[in-house]
């Protein structure tokens, strides 16, 4: 992962390894060295970008909510002028699907829970100050579940309150909340959800939200990832064959970008560093030249002088496919970073045979972790928007 940067950088910042001008692996002080006043300050912050967060991703689900409502009112106001049955709202999916292509949620059976759900609600006013602030699943729930516009308003203004994520709420309404301690709603929640709720650590994954804004692809790619690194990190620390964890995520500056490598060990028996690069999407050659990149300036900056070259390991899992690559460099060339080349392999040298897992080893052990367990194995996994 790469990202621009255009910062002065101070002289006296500390880093790993040999800091140059124009390359580093920057190294943050501790918290012991930082200044009396600095954590309250960062717990300051953090919960105002904690906050800024919710505000932004709401008033996003509080727009989609609301364009649900005019389709939904669009259709039933055709429907009802000129006749028009499920046939038009099937041909409207085609139609809108074609235009927008990334939007999985204009299928038919979406397109008719809009109509429905502008059906139950037919007081816009009433859907922006209330059910707009909720999920579209929590939505869905409401009207599957409940047939009265006044328990529906109580739920929802409950599930507001208490930030209850789908699956609450659908047990509060099937434990019947509202008969037991229900009253009419007179004060409508005008507060965020809590910060720690459940709806809100949903609303952050909400699939129609992310489907909406056209990010969602990058979103699962994203997490699709992290598995992949968690996975890695522990199945190569578990095979005790000398790899010692240095770091994650670990920030590296060239120039003016700003990069993350995802893993990076030392193999104590080879007495070499060991990069690795994780890609939730099928091989693509730019890869190469980036994770030639992090082999330069890993032998670069951290290579102690008997050191032997670093290592990549490039992983990539496409739709149907994974890839396994190691990065060797050539140090059969003149010694210079700059003259270095990175070759991918699936074969490892003979003196590299038995201190580093096969390539066949890592994918065995990656597609067995990507199996669902048993009882799983017949059930869906996960949600993608109708």
């Amino acid at each position: 992962m790469a990202r621009r940067r255009n910062l002065d950088k101070a002289s006296n910042r500390r880093s790993m390894g040999r800091g140059k001008p124009s390359a580093c692996f920057s190294d943050p002080p501790s918290t012991s060295e930082l200044p009396a006043g600095y954590a309250g300050l960062l717990s300051e912050l953090k919960q105002r970008i904690a906050g800024e967060r919710l505000r932004v991703v709401l008033a996003a689900n509080t727009a989609v909510v609301l364009l649900y409502w005019d389709v939904g009112r669009a259709i039933l106001e055709r429907q009802g002028r000129e006749g028009w049955g499920t046939k038009v709202v099937d041909r409207l999916s085609v139609d809108l699907r074609h235009a927008f292509p990334d939007m999985q949620g204009l299928s038919p059976r979406n397109l008719k829970y809009m109509r429905a759900f502008a059906e139950a609600w037919p007081d816009r006013a009433i859907v922006q100050r209330v059910v707009a602030q909720l999920p579209w699943r929590q939505n869905i729930a409401l009207l599957e579940r409940l047939d009265n516009p006044e328990s529906r308003l109580w739920y929802a203004d409950q599930a507001i309150r208490h930030g209850w994520s789908q699956p609450i709420l659908c047990l509060q309404i099937d434990g019947h909340l509202h008969e037991r301690q229900g009253k009419a709603v007179t004060n409508f929640a005008v507060t965020l959800p809590p910060a720690d709720s459940d709806m809100t650590a949903q609303i952050f994954k909400d699939p129609y939200l992310f489907d909406f804004l056209g990010t969602a692809d990058l979103r699962r790619e994203r997490e699709v990832e992290q598995a992949l690194v968690d996975h890695i990190q522990r199945f190569l620390l578990e095979l005790g064959a000398g790899f010692a964890f240095v770091g994650r995520q670990v920030a590296l500056e060239v120039g003016d970008r700003d990069f993350l490598i995802d893993l990076l060990f030392y193999h104590l028996k080879l007495r070499r560093f060991v990069v690795v690069e994780l890609k939730a999407v099928p091989f693509d050659p730019a890869f190469a030249g980036q994770i030639n990149v992090y082999l330069s300036a890993v032998d670069d900056l951290l290579r102690n002088p008997d050191d032997k070259p670093t290592i990549g390991l490039l992983l990539c899992r496409g739709k149907d496919s994974l890839v396994v690559e190691y990065a060797l460099r050539d140090i059969g060339k003149p010694i210079g970073v700059a003259s270095w080349q990175t070759r991918l392999t699936r074969a490892l040298p003979r003196d590299l045979k038995g201190s580093l897992p096969t390539i066949q080893e890592i994918e065995a052990e990656l597609t067995r972790g990507a199996k669902p367990p048993p009882e799983l194995k017949n059930k869906p996994i996960g949600f993608r928007p109708d």
